[in-house]
This record gives C-alpha cells, sequence and structure tokens, in this order.
C-alpha cells in the first residue's frame, strides 16, 4: 500500500488531501454513494485496503476506526432517478462531487479513484485503482461500502421478496428472478437493461 506523499512529493507534507472513491455503479437498485476522507497523519489506521478485498468484519471494524479517527469525512450520493437521468458516470461523479464538498475541513487536493475526476473546486487526480494502491482512497472506498451495504439491509425490510440485503442490488439470478416475478420498485433503476426490459415489457 502506498501512502500519497509516495504518489505527489510536490503536493505532501502540511497540505490536506482527500481521498475519494464510490460503490454501486453496476447494481440494478439503489443509489451510487461516493465517500470523500481526510486521514490524520497523527492517528494511523493500520489495515487498510480496497473496500472489495476485506471481509466485512473488517469493513466494519475499519469503518469505525476512520470515523473515530480522520480529520473529516463525508458521504455523497446520487439517486436512481439522477441515474437515470443523466447515466450512471455522471452520476457517480456528482456523488464524489458531493461527497468532497460535505467535508467539515476543505482539503487542497482530492484523490480520485478511476480515470476521471469530478467537477471540484480544488486541484485533484484521477489514480486507477487507487482504492488498492493508496491509501486515503482506500479509507474512502471503506465507508462507501458498509454506508451503502447498511442501506440495502434497511431497503430490504421495506422491499422484502428481492433478497436485497444479500446481494445489495448487484444483477445476480436471484435479483433478476425476483424482479421477474415482483416488477421494480421505485429504487430500481430504469434506465438498466434488466429493469429496462421488464417496464417495456408487453
Amino acid at each position: 500500500m502506498q501512502h500519497y506523499s509516495e504518489y505527489q512529493p510536490s503536493l505532501a507534507g502540511e497540505l490536506l488531501v482527500a481521498g475519494v472513491d464510490e460503490v454501486g455503479r453496476g447494481p440494478l437498485a439503489g443509489d451510487v454513494v461516493a465517500a470523500a476522507v481526510i486521514l490524520d497523519s497523527d492517528k494511523p489506521i493500520e489495515g487498510l485496503n480496497d473496500s472489495k478485498k476485506l471481509s466485512e468484519k473488517k469493513r466494519e471494524y475499519l469503518y469505525d476506526e476512520i470515523v473515530l479517527k480522520a480529520l473529516s469525512w463525508s458521504v455523497g450520493r446520487a439517486s436512481p432517478a439522477e441515474i437515470d437521468d443523466v447515466n450512471i458516470l455522471q452520476a457517480s461523479l456528482l456523488a464524489m462531487q458531493r461527497a468532497v464538498e460535505g467535508l467539515s475541513v476543505q482539503p487542497r487536493h482530492a484523490l480520485i479513484d478511476g480515470n476521471r475526476c469530478p467537477a471540484l473546486r480544488m486541484s485533484s487526480s484521477a489514480i486507477v485503482k487507487g482504492d488498492s494502491l493508496v491509501t486515503v482512497i482506500s479509507a474512502a472506498s471503506i465507508i462507501a461500502k458498509v454506508v451503502r451495504d447498511r442501506e440495502f439491509v434497511a431497503l430490504d425490510k421495506r422491499y422484502p421478496g428481492y433478497g436485497l440485503a444479500k446481494h445489495k442490488g448487484y444483477p445476480t439470478k436471484a435479483h433478476i428472478a425476483a424482479l421477474a416475478q415482483l416488477g421494480p420498485t421505485e429504487i430500481h433503476r430504469k434506465s438498466f437493461g434488466p429493469v429496462k426490459k421488464l417496464i417495456f415489457a408487453d
């Protein structure tokens, strides 16, 4: 795992840097959720990594550590309606923009997971696979993942029968089968193929 100073030595030191990542681009339902995190160098957190490479138990533990020790953290999102309106890429960038704007401490630079940066007031850099390479982006990926997963556990009770707590809205066979039987809900993304097919089916 590399620290930000190893990526951009000229921006290291006292400069506040935020890591930004999103989760939920692939699912058929729910918001796309992004997080922005500014870590405190005086309060190191061990074990940070891409949220997808961690167990649920480890993510939950690290989530609590980040919330407790970070200088600032924030969550932004874009709704299914926004995703349908502007497409998933633009909605993901919008969610990341909102996450950064929600930070109580504004960074001077933002490190974005992926190959595109959202429109921000400060300078930014896109890092492909940044959630596996840069600790502060890993922290953001963990916050976003845990927040979204917890929301789907709650949504499962609100929309029973779809298995949302298990698959978190992703297009599993069980989810597709439930959609065919029960039909789409208000949290489903109408522009996504499997959902659109059901909406416009004769």
